[in-house]
């Protein structure tokens, strides 16, 4: 778990495509340097998140740690793109003495979306973004929080249409994460709220048990009930 409050940004070393049996996991494995400031407790089988991703370190030393990315988070994410020198929000995962100063954030990535808009107002930038998989926009409110390549922010405007939304980023911020050397076109790694996804299971799994119980006293069968009465008064 994190919290989407980013600790520092380290550095692509390496990004190698190589054997399964490998140290590094499916496929390929990132190494990320200067990242110091994060591994003074560090040990094998932490995680980090990486823009926003967690993953699983196996190897590290002093300034830099390695992890294996496999073939389903490649899919999810926009850590494919990745190249040597590229710059990476990295956040490790939270002990019970961190002050919670994001929002619950797990890690798993959800879906892409692509930057289509940058404003400046005053010393604030205003980010507008496409998601690739539109049914997310559903989870996404206003004044909701968002976890974008690792960063807690809050979305201030959606538009349901086009599946696309809005977030501000205050200057502090800015000097702290890699989103504001990104240009348009491109892609950033997305989290929505676990908490809308969990309730919106919840709402569909009731619905559908009240839907398939026979008993008539559902309270979704009586205001179905109520509504078909009422159609049919009015016809009469």
């Amino acid at each position: 778990m994190f919290t989407g409050i980013v600790e520092c940004m380290g550095t692509v070393q390496a990004y190698v495509e190589q054997d399964i049996t490998e140290s590094g996991g499916n496929g390929v494995s990132l190494t990320i340097k200067d990242a110091e400031s994060i591994l003074g407790d560090c040990h094998l089988g932490d995680s980090i998140a990486v823009n926003g991703t967690c993953l699983t370190v196996t190897e590290f030393d002093r300034d830099s740690f390695k992890v294996g990315i496999s073939q389903e988070t490649l899919k999810k994410t926009n850590l494919g793109s990745l190249k040597a020198g590229d710059k990476v929000n990295l956040e490790r995962a939270i002990s019970g003495d961190v002050r919670f100063g994001g929002h619950m954030v797990q890690g798993h990535v959800d879906t892409v979306a692509k930057i289509i808009k940058r404003e400046v107002e005053s010393n604030s930038i205003i980010f507008t973004f496409q998601l690739r998989d539109t049914e997310f926009i559903n989870y996404i409110v206003h004044k909701g929080f968002i976890c974008i390549d690792g960063t807690s922010l809050t979305v201030i405007d959606v538009n349901y249409a086009d599946a696309t939304f809005k977030i501000m980023m205050v200057a502090y911020t800015q000097s702290k994460v890699i989103m504001p050397s990104k240009a348009i076109g491109d892609l950033v790694n997305i989290e929505v709220d676990v908490t809308g996804k969990l309730i919106a299971k919840q709402v569909e799994v009731t619905l559908e048990n009240q839907l398939n119980n026979d008993n008539i006293d559902s309270p979704l069968k009586k205001y179905i009930d109520r509504i078909i009465d009422q159609k049919l008064a009015n016809i009469k």
